[in-house]
């Protein structure tokens, strides 16, 4: 194939004398994608060596993990502020706690809730483990454990709500029940002993009373200072001789220790000013008197604050039942 060329447009044509016609030259075209192919191989290469120089020597970002980088600042950011609201949720929520076990719950006599009631973790360690070999791991661990001791407060502190709801609506009982007249009539007895620090007549050392002593004539009779159950009776020769105790509720209970008779069973209900039992001299005892203890959440509390020295004879028998 030899003779002239001729170009149309952008194709090359040559006359082949044989057939006496022109023909596509074949040979251009391919020299035409060499070059093409030599170009694109060239500029890919160019791409790649800027890809490498920028990210492993210029340590340049790409656009995706300059775009990663701000998406993480930004979680970061709230992540913290979800940090900061949930401690501010738990100081809140822990002074709550604070004043319902100082105010609400006493106030009716019920127990305090420690925090090992409040703050018992709901799961094991194993629910963080999603959090390890993350980023922020330590923050994220420490948001999740709040969220969950929040979660526990908040139920705790809802149910000990319903319990002080009860309880305050019971509050017309309450006056009822609190240790409040003389276990005897007063006009018949004499304070002997009084709470606190004393010599013992027996044992001839100094100890702790934990009740009031009241004297007077055997076999007078000792009343229930509130609406109450016996929770308990003694009869014994020892000690504190021929016991009664009385559970008031509201956190009170009282103990009428030394009688000379008791007129109640364990599980009994009392009323005020109902007879218990008769004052008397058993157990450890130097005479007749009633030793007269008030007892307020499990401690020893002073019976003279519960007690009006100036009731007269006439008030103290409408109060007392057959008095």
């Amino acid at each position: 194939m030899s003779g002239s060329t001729l170009m149309v447009g952008e194709k090359k044509y040559i006359f082949n004398e044989q057939t006496k016609s022109y023909e596509i030259d074949r040979r251009s075209t391919r020299a035409a994608l060499y070059r093409t192919g030599a170009v694109l191989l060239a500029g890919l290469a160019c791409f790649l060596l800027f890809f490498f120089l920028s990210s492993r020597v210029w340590h340049l970002a790409t656009p995706k993990e300059r775009w990663m980088t701000r998406r993480n600042r930004v979680l970061t950011e709230q992540l913290m502020l979800l940090s900061n609201r949930t401690e501010d949720q738990y100081a809140a929520l822990l002074d709550l706690s604070r004043r319902d076990n100082l105010i609400y719950r006493p106030v009716f006599g019920m127990e305090e809730l420690g925090n090992d009631v409040r703050e018992a973790p709901l799961g094991g360690e194993d629910r963080y483990e999603t959090y390890l070999g993350l980023d922020h791991q330590f923050l994220m661990t420490l948001a999740a454990r709040r969220v969950d001791q929040l979660t526990r407060m908040a139920y705790v502190q809802s149910r000990s709500f319903d319990d002080v709801k009860i309880y305050s609506a019971r509050a017309g009982d309450m006056a009822s029940c609190i240790p409040s007249i003389y276990p005897v009539n007063p006009k018949t007895v004499q304070l002997t002993s009084p709470f606190g620090a004393r010599f013992h007549p027996i044992r001839q050392e100094i100890v702790f009373h934990e009740g009031v002593d009241l004297a007077g004539p055997a076999g007078q009779d000792v009343y229930a200072t509130g609406d109450g159950v016996v929770e308990s009776t003694e009869v014994n020769f020892s000690g504190y001789g021929n016991v009664i105790v009385i559970d008031h509720g509201f956190g009170y209970k009282t103990r009428y220790a030394h009688l000379q008779e008791i007129k109640v069973i364990a599980g009994q209900i009392v009323i005020r000013g109902d007879k218990i039992g008769k004052l008397g001299s058993s157990g450890l005892s130097t005479g007749p008197h009633l030793h007269y203890e008030v007892l307020y959440r499990g401690v020893q509390v002073n019976p003279w604050n519960f007690l009006n020295p100036d009731i007269s004879p006439e008030e103290y028998a409408k109060t007392v039942r057959n008095g």
